[in-house]
Order: C-alpha cells, then structure tokens, then sequence
C-alpha cells in the first residue's frame, strides 16, 4: 500500500478558516476518488465531501458554500471557511477507486471554539 500523507488541523475560533491537505502518490494517475469524512467525539464517521478524478465535487448540506474540496496533482485539499463549533470533529481523507489502495488515514483534529 501506498502511504498516505496528511497535513493540517488546528484550533480556530468561530468563523475562522483552515485547510485540510491529503496526498495520495499515484492519485490522479490510478483514477481516485477522494473522500473526506469527519467523525464526532462519540460518534461514528459522517461524510462531507467528495471529488471524483474528472474534478465533479459532492458536499453534505451542512457545509455547503463554506467547505471547498480541490485537487492539484496528487495532493487534494479541503479549505473550511465560516468555521462553527459543531465543525468540530477530527476529519480524514480516503481515497476510492479500483488501483487506490493507501495506508489508513490517522485523521487531523478540527477545533472551533465560540
């Protein structure tokens, strides 16, 4: 399997922006999928968002026009704007596709405080 890097995370105050960044080698040649998901204290994973390898990008309601999901290489982001606290939660990457098989991703922890 491949390793997946991940990068970012942090603590923000309410209203405040972070960028969440995955790479996955052999990404946007294997044809992937990445999905990103984020998951409650005591809770289990939600998804958020999603782009397909042809750049079609999926978000869950809750965090349409504030979350942007993109992709550059083999590197994909999620740029949170308008940060809320129930935004908290510790947020994950996972590639999808046949040739897309990559380490488990540990999560990055997401903290919005009001």
């Amino acid at each position: 399997q491949e390793q997946l890097t991940e990068s970012g995370g942090g603590s923000v105050q309410s209203g405040g922006s972070l960028t969440l960044s995955c790479t996955a080698p052999g990404f946007a040649s294997n044809g992937c999928t990445m999905s990103w998901a984020r998951q409650f204290r005591g809770s289990h994973r939600l998804w958020v968002s999603t782009i397909d390898n042809d750049g079609t990008t999926r978000y869950e309601d809750s965090v349409k026009g504030r979350f942007t999901v993109s992709k550059e290489k083999d590197t994909v982001f999620l740029r949170m704007n308008s940060l809320k606290p129930e935004d908290t939660a510790r947020y994950f990457c996972n590639p999808i596709g046949l040739d897309c098989a990559y380490t488990s991703a540990r999560g990055m922890q997401v903290t919005v405080s009001s």
